[in-house]
């Protein structure tokens, strides 16, 4: 079978590997699409991110749908030629984490497409798969595409778990990437009563606008575009960090009210902190990392149509033509989520 594989910064392959066959309680699954997502661009640019570097050439992938093909001994729920989104979150089950209930900070996570334990946990962009049965959510009246935004959603669904109540609040985001419009959708779904997002693309600001933010700031050319929310200590109650950028952060800081909550879900390395503003305004600081069973609680929301994530998928490219599909990813002034198709129904 043909697999996407990451060798080296700007090194991508699609390659053969060997189809394993699913044990008890697992499934054999054909891929339908995949979608890039930040942390794969990461690999593809520069290799890794932060201190995670590539150590061996890596499957990448984890946003996936596919069709069910085989059965494994003991799986029940399933039907073969089934539409599932899969989650590339596999908890052991038994560390203490996950017994406390935190199964996404699990001690011995087998996350796909993560460069982060050696040797390196593959990914899913393969055209077979086997998976756990309960990876697989049944994605019945979703397209190919929209189940693979399955993850993304679920980033973003536990990032507002995370905020706490959010009826009637008045909600920051800075970044509108993937992330910063499904945390658009997710906030409110909540309950925000206002949205304001922020970015440097004009491109991704509109469709945050059509997405439902209530204004949107391009701080490229309005630097100081926030500032009037700062006046009086602050106007909003929350803000979801979705660039990884120092300055989205710090301006977002000054935006917020005091006791405000700081959502921090953007991951590009290191960044400086104003600890200072946050001590002063007595901020919570709180970081958001993957999920759980958000996951099938996104599949559920989109199959009732409460969220809609169509029009964030811009670009949609055949398997031969994998990097294409990074390289759009990669263009914020023309694209917001390039998905890579494996196989159709």
């Amino acid at each position: 079978m043909k697999a996407i594989v990451i060798h080296a910064a700007k090194d991508l392959r699609v390659e053969d590997r060997p189809v394993e066959k699913p044990g008890p309680g697992e499934v054999s699954l054909r891929l339908a699409t995949g979608g890039v997502c930040g942390s794969d661009l990461h690999y593809y640019h520069h290799g890794g991110f932060g201190t995670v570097r590539l150590r061996e050439p890596m499957v990448l992938g984890h946003e996936v749908s596919a069709y069910v093909e085989g059965l494994g001994e003991g799986v029940t729920g399933l039907e073969r030629g089934q539409l599932v989104a899969v989650s590339p979150s596999r908890p052991c089950g038994t560390c203490r984490y996950c017994q406390q209930g935190m199964q996404n900070q699990c001690l011995n996570m087998r996350f796909y497409g993560s460069a982060m334990p050696f040797p390196h946990i593959q990914g899913a962009f393969r055209e077979q798969l086997v998976a756990m049965a309960s990876q697989c959510v049944p994605a019945d009246g979703l397209s190919a595409g929209e189940a693979a935004m399955a993850e993304p959603l679920a980033v973003t669904l536990h990032a507002t778990r995370r905020a706490g109540q959010l009826f009637g609040k008045r909600v920051l985001v800075t970044g509108c990437g993937p992330i910063g419009m499904l945390s658009i959708l997710a906030a409110r779904r909540a309950g925000a009563i206002e949205i304001v997002a922020t970015d440097l693309s004009d491109f991704t600001l509109a469709i945050a606008k059509a997405a439902g933010a209530d204004r949107v700031i391009n701080t490229g050319k309005e630097p100081d575009g926030l500032a009037p929310y700062g006046a009086d200590k602050g106007y909003f109650d929350v803000l979801y960090e979705c660039s990884g950028a120092a300055p989205a952060l710090a301006s977002g800081i000054g935006a917020l009210r005091p006791r405000g909550i700081i959502l921090q879900l953007g991951l590009g390395g290191d960044m400086t902190i104003p600890m200072q503003a946050i001590t002063a305004k007595e901020l919570d600081l709180r970081g958001s990392f993957r999920f759980h069973e958000e996951f099938a609680i996104g599949v559920e929301l989109m199959r009732k149509r409460l969220i809609d994530v169509k029009p964030l998928i811009t670009h949609s490219v055949p398997l031969a033509d994998a990097e294409t599909a990074f390289k759009l990813a990669s263009d914020r002034s023309s694209a917001m989520k390039a998905q890579i198709v494996f196989a159709t129904a």
